[in-house]
């Protein structure tokens, strides 16, 4: 991975540049990246890793961090990924307006448990960014939580509360001051929507990819996925893999 690694170096050490001057020196690199979409606490060595959390920029103030987790505004596992974003060169993005990357520039593009997050239309720019940012016969690598294995729970036990908190399709109202101050902060983390292997594969394939397809846990159509933890979450997860079309493909 060390023409990713040459990349992430390239892309992290001009932080207080111009997005137009960091899609620039991307574009400058001549061999395409890997890039890992909405990370979270699961950054990935020698990849480019973006998220659009707050944590992401509140880690520019470290100083202001201690402060924020003890108004608890943040929790411990926020403040922890804060303090992890230097160390793995985490660049903010917001991967359903823009990606900091030219055209045809990704080989891989990664995204673990954030399409979720989105709404129909977040998740279309989302997948029309993807799209953009492939090279021809790149392959985008989705994990989402699997509605199927959930309804298959509940079959199973009959516990309808259970199920349906397992979806995350809604959350408490946030009560008091500081609650809301939190979700101001950090945003809901709830789910617009939910997805099984087949719908997922129709999705990809509606938005122009081809070849879409479920894989099993471990495996995958990438060529040296080297670090890539092919297993994330797979006790609750689906993994679909699908290609962008060849130049001429339709």
């Amino acid at each position: 991975m060390e023409k990713s690694l040459a990349i992430s170096q390239s892309v992290s050490s001009i932080d207080d540049e111009s997005p137009k001057t960091a899609i620039h020196q991307v574009s400058a690199i001549q061999r395409p990246a890997r890039v890992n979409v909405g990370c979270g606490a699961t950054p990935i060595n020698g990849w480019l890793n973006f998220d659009n959390s707050l944590t992401v920029r509140l880690a520019a103030f470290p100083m202001l961090l201690p402060w924020l987790r003890r108004l608890q505004l943040l929790n411990g596992e926020q403040l922890a990924f804060a303090r992890s974003v230097a160390e793995h060169r985490v660049e903010w993005a917001e991967a359903t307006r823009t990606l900091p990357l030219r055209d045809a520039s990704v080989e891989v593009l990664y995204s673990s448990h954030m399409l979720e997050h989105l709404d129909h239309s977040e998740r279309d720019r989302f997948l029309k960014e993807a799209k953009r940012v492939l090279v021809p016969g790149g392959i985008i690598r989705l994990v989402v939580p699997d509605l199927a294995k959930m309804i298959r729970n509940y079959s199973q036990t009959g516990d309808a509360d259970t199920f349906v908190a397992s979806t995350l399709l809604s959350t408490d109202r946030p009560a008091g001051l500081l609650a809301r101050l939190r979700l101001l902060l950090v945003g809901t983390r709830h789910h617009a929507w939910m997805y099984d292997a087949g719908s997922l594969e129709r999705l990809l394939i509606s938005h122009g990819f081809v070849r879409a397809t479920s894989m099993p846990p471990g495996e995958t159509l990438i060529p040296n996925p080297g670090p890539l933890n092919l297993r994330e979450r797979e006790d609750e997860s689906v993994f679909v893999e699908a290609t962008k079309p060849s130049v001429g493909l339709h």
